[in-house]
């Protein structure tokens, strides 16, 4: 019974979900910022605001990195049970 996974138990990939939603948040709120003088007609960000408008596309890229690690643990532990 100690080899069946809990219900609770964090699956393969759970935390790269949660790490790169949390950077594509990080990401989305630099965009924002970043756009806003833009609306506002204040004085533009400096050039590193743009690149952390970048975390974005990282944070997604992480997450889906944690998607297909699931499904492949999924896959691994559907093959073993099919035996």
């Amino acid at each position: 019974m100690r080899d069946k996974t809990q219900t609770n138990s964090p699956a393969a990939g759970d935390r790269l979900i949660r790490a790169g939603a949390i950077v594509f948040f990080v990401g989305a709120v630099a965009t924002v910022v970043t756009v806003a003088p833009l609306f506002v007609g204040a004085k533009p960000f400096p050039t590193y605001m743009f690149g952390l408008s970048m975390l974005m596309g990282v944070g997604f890229l992480i997450a889906a990195a944690g998607v297909l690690r699931s499904i492949a643990a999924g896959r691994r532990q559907a093959r073993g049970d099919s035996r």
